[in-house]
């Protein structure tokens, strides 16, 4: 990004800032922070009276270019790193706004108290941040509450206990310093010298690296905050997500319908020209209510369609305890959009489980569906339904950031030790019309497969027998018409339709009945006769050619199919 003021091209990286409620985030932030944007350190007054941050804070500093990105920046103009700090809330309720701000970020620091240790919404900053970014470095807050004695043996306990911690995620090995933002605490004067920030500040040089930006695309921002300014227009802060903006340009805000025209940017109160992909921005259009957008997206005229449902390849998360159970309603999270939909879970046959790969598709009733890649460690059970779906003509492509799909629990209660994070995965395609189900599910061929066992009752013939409970007595038989049967005997025959009102019905064998199954049932229609008799002889007879034969009925049935028909291979 150019600033019009001088010719100084600063790269922008964006660093979230997480970890649990009252860990000093917000301290840190400001500790690390030179510039403040209108965002930044509880500006909410609602913030300012409980003392902690309920919405995202955006904090800047800027310092020269780290000795490993002078060549690669160089070659690219840049002359200047601005550190752009993402200051996430901690408290439990209010993860919705982690979650947006978490896919935002190109490193997170995860802000641990290192006299409490890692806490619930810490570990939950934690799987965040291993779905949304790439690098992290733990800090260690508030040593000064530890006695001086026993600083340097406490700090290294917990350093080596985080390692432990790590050691199974995407964040094995990664740094782990400590420092203490706040000496003294919140009521501390500001006279305090905060401890161990200039070492920070060195080790998140060292940790940076030349972000993917890529100014082409549609333009798509994630608005978090929105103001008035009177005589100059509406102001939009947020991060671009895709594409780049210009002055002039025209963009859309699609929860208002309405398109707007850009009258100025700025980047940390610097006025620019352009910004692009991973930019921290704040844009003045004109004029329009403040109040109407507090949060959402902000895109080029008609690029961003409304979604009636999606189909998305996804992944169970494996601290949360609960159950992906079809047909269960989950909180599901795409950028800053957070909306309750019902979801349908399903994966390939387990004959398919060999070929599977990452593009093989799963599909939704109203969201998100279930693990394609490899079955077997996906938690589905058998009743789930299974897909022998062909990857679909025609899909959406998305951003690498906007397609990520979080669904959570978020109404289970805050005060319990549980991760609420169910899944994650990527948005495949959407589906814009709003009778998806009828136009545009029936093609994902998503099946049950039922099985049903029922007991020969007698023989008519040859070639006829006569079976029982397979059916209700209330089932209409005729949808069973045609199907096969197996028999227990090894022979195979045809549903030719119901015999009585009792749920009974009529097996066609045409290859015919052995000698040996006749005689079976011979033998069982014989002890049938002699049930009376109270013999010795009689109930050994009973012991040995009691157990019936088997009818064994396997078809599966498309779900999204609207006749419902039964269908085998």
């Amino acid at each position: 990004m150019e600033n019009s003021g001088n010719s100084r091209k600063i790269l922008n990286f964006n660093v979230g800032v997480l970890g649990h409620v009252d860990s000093g985030k917000t301290s840190l932030a400001k500790a690390l922070s030179s510039t403040a944007s209108t965002a930044a350190f509880d500006k909410n007054p609602q913030s300012k009276e409980r003392g902690i941050t309920l919405d995202l804070g955006f904090s800047s500093f800027t310092v020269d270019l780290p000795e490993h990105l002078q060549e690669e920046c160089g070659a690219r103009g840049y002359n200047s790193l601005q550190f752009t700090l993402v200051d996430c809330p901690g408290h439990a309720s209010l993860i919705r706004t982690i979650i947006g701000g978490a896919q935002i970020i190109d490193l997170m620091m995860l802000v641990v108290d290192v006299v409490k240790g890692v806490q619930t919404q810490t570990a939950e900053c934690l799987l965040i941040g291993e779905l949304t970014c790439p690098r992290m470095v733990v800090v260690l807050n508030k040593t000064d509450l530890l006695p001086a004695a026993k600083r340097q043996a406490a700090v290294d306990k917990m350093t080596k206990r985080m390692h432990k911690t790590l050691e199974t995620t995407r964040f094995k090995g990664c740094p782990v310093i400590a420092v203490a933002a706040k000496p003294g605490g919140p009521e501390a004067p500001e006279t305090e010298v905060p401890q161990g920030v200039p070492e920070l500040i060195e080790l998140l040089k060292a940790q940076t690296y030349l972000p993917h930006r890529d100014p082409s695309g549609p333009f798509l921002m994630a608005v978090d905050h929105c103001f008035s300014i009177r005589g100059q227009g509406t102001v939009m802060t947020g991060t671009i997500l895709q594409g780049a903006l210009s002055l002039n340009d025209t963009v859309e805000i699609p929860a208002l319908k309405v398109t707007r025209k850009v009258k100025s940017v700025q980047m940390f109160r610097q006025p620019v020209g352009s910004a692009m992909q991973g930019d921290r921005v704040g844009v003045c259009v004109t004029q329009f209510d403040p109040k109407l957008l507090e949060r959402g997206v902000v895109c080029t005229p008609g690029s961003l369609r409304t979604l009636h449902a999606g189909l998305v390849s996804v992944r169970k998360i494996g601290y949360f305890r609960g159950a992906l159970a079809t047909r269960s309603k989950f909180h599901i999270t795409v950028g800053h959009e957070t909306v309750m939909a019902r979801v349908s879970f399903f994966g390939l046959p387990p004959s398919s489980s060999s070929s599977a790969t990452a593009n093989d598709k799963t599909p939704s009733d109203q969201s998100p569906e279930q693990p394609p890649a490899n079955p077997a460690s996906t938690e589905t059970s058998p009743a789930q339904p299974l897909s022998d779906l062909t990857p679909p003509d025609k899909t959406f492509s998305f951003d690498r950031d906007f397609c990520l799909v979080i669904g959570s629990k978020l109404d289970t209660d805050i005060h319990a030790n549980t991760c609420r994070l169910a899944f994650q995965g990527r948005l495949l395609e959407g589906f814009e019309d709003k009778g998806y189900a009828e136009s545009a599910l029936p093609r994902l061929r998503v099946f049950k497969t039922k099985q049903r066992e029922g007991q020969v009752e007698r023989v008519m013939d040859d070639y006829t027998v006569i079976g029982r409970n397979l059916f209700k007595k209330e089932t209409n038989l005729q949808l069973f018409v045609g199907l096969k049967v197996k028999l227990s005997t090894g022979e195979e025959g045809v549903i030719e339709g119901g015999f009585g009102q009792s749920g009974k019905f009529k097996i066609r064998v045409p290859e015919g009945l052995s000698a040996e199954t006749k005689q079976l049932l011979s033998s069982t229609s014989k002890k049938k006769t002699k049930g009376g008799n109270k013999t010795e002889p009689v109930k050994e007879e009973a012991k040995t050619d009691s157990q019936p034969i088997g009818i064994s009925l396997s078809f599966k049935r498309y779900i999204f199919d609207p006749h419902k028909k039964m269908v085998q291979s």
